[in-house]
């Protein structure tokens, strides 16, 4: 299951875009967006998100 952006916690650092292998997140409308069918749910940006805005799964 892919991961999951909280819109309201994002503070659209970007921090999270060049922590995932797969390339799976982008910004849209100044938050973090995640692809979920490129996903493989890693955990990488969960871990490097300073705002705690993205859970797995």
């Amino acid at each position: 299951m892919a991961a999951k952006v909280d819109s309201s916690k994002c503070v659209g650092c970007e921090a999270c875009t060049g922590t995932c292998p797969v390339g799976a997140i982008t910004m849209k409308d100044g938050a973090a967006s995640v692809d979920e069918g490129t996903c493989i749910d890693c955990g990488a940006c969960v871990a490097g998100c300073p705002a705690e805005a993205i859970t797995q799964g």
